[in-house]
């Protein structure tokens, strides 16, 4: 038998069969309820993602356990090293196309190419690296991962 027609089996079974029914949920999608844009650019602003405008960050990386504006909990968010990872992929990738670029079109001196590169390195990372976290908790936010699903606001 084809593996093809394994789905029409299966739906088949469950037609005739009423213990094979699919379950369903009451819980709004997550595109509806908590959708990703808005999300995203109130995380990459470094703001809470479900009000916009209580402070997401204590310091330079360090989330707040929640928003101080509408009680929503951050203390869910699982960054780890996306942000860096993201932050490295993308100086790496514009620092090396302006350097050669650079090159390319001037042929300075060595130490003005590495002054350059990495003054300009360096302040992309600075600048990049709390917005992506930022825009990493928005997104764990907007599609319920790691517990921001249950119920989210600590009064």
């Amino acid at each position: 038998m084809p593996i093809v027609c394994l789905p029409r089996i299966f739906l088949r079974r469950a037609e005739s069969d009423p213990d094979m029914t699919l379950a369903t949920t009451d819980t709004p999608s997550a595109d509806t309820d908590r959708p990703l844009r808005p999300a995203l650019l109130r995380g990459w602003r470094r703001r809470c993602p479900s009000c916009g405008d209580g402070a997401m960050m204590t310091g330079y990386l360090k989330v707040k356990p929640a928003c101080p504006s509408c009680g929503e909990a951050l203390h869910h968010q699982r960054a780890d090293d996306g942000p860096a990872f993201l932050t490295i992929l993308i100086v790496g990738k514009v620092v090396m196309a302006i350097y050669l670029s650079v090159f390319l079109a001037f042929q300075p001196d060595p130490w003005v190419m590495i002054t350059l590169c990495w003054s300009l390195a360096l302040g992309l990372a600075l600048f990049l690296l709390p917005r992506l976290k930022g825009a990493f908790v928005a997104l764990q936010w907007s599609h319920r991962m790691h517990g921001f699903g249950e119920a989210g606001r600590t009064e």
